[in-house]
């Protein structure tokens, strides 16, 4: 009978990290428009647009991660549209580490998120009689760094 012999240290290797989309999927969405596509024949409208995303756990190491984009169209005073998406996704996060997480959950996650999103908020505003609305792209990376250099400010203030 032969006998294996491990060296040491072998069991101290640092588990891999994963992190993996399981699947993506519609959540919710709204899409409201006051007095419909009648209006003036100047089509100018001032759009917004407003980003969130929220994560919540499902079991183990799944996570939900939800996109949210407001979308809302004005021309001088009047609203014109108000959409919403909520676009999520199925993740499998293991074995990151608390920078890593957070950098999943804000810049990773929502980059895969977006192009579903934008695909239906630009569905949404055609279906409701407006022109074409292509978001722009978003760089989720400079949003995150922005967001943690802000958190890093008011930490030392």
């Amino acid at each position: 009978m032969a006998t294996q012999q491990v060296p040491a240290g072998a069991d101290t290797a640092a588990p891999s990290t994963t992190l993996a989309l399981q699947g993506v999927y519609l959540k919710d969405c709204s899409f409201e428009s006051p007095n419909g596509p009648r209006g003036s024949s100047e089509w100018n409208p001032q759009i917004s647009m407003d980003l969130n995303t929220a994560v919540q756990p499902i079991a183990g190491d799944v996570r939900e991660v939800v996109l949210t984009i407001t979308v809302s169209a004005k021309q001088a005073e009047q609203t014109l549209f108000l959409v919403e998406v909520k676009q999520a996704g199925v993740f499998v996060m293991q074995n990151l580490s608390e920078e890593e997480y957070r950098r999943a959950i804000g810049s990773i996650c929502p980059n895969v998120l977006f192009p579903y999103a934008r695909a239906m908020v630009s569905q949404l505003v055609s279906q409701g009689g407006f022109p074409q609305l292509l978001l722009p792209p978003v760089n989720f990376e400079a949003l995150y760094a922005s967001s943690q250099n802000e958190a890093a400010n008011a930490t030392r203030n």
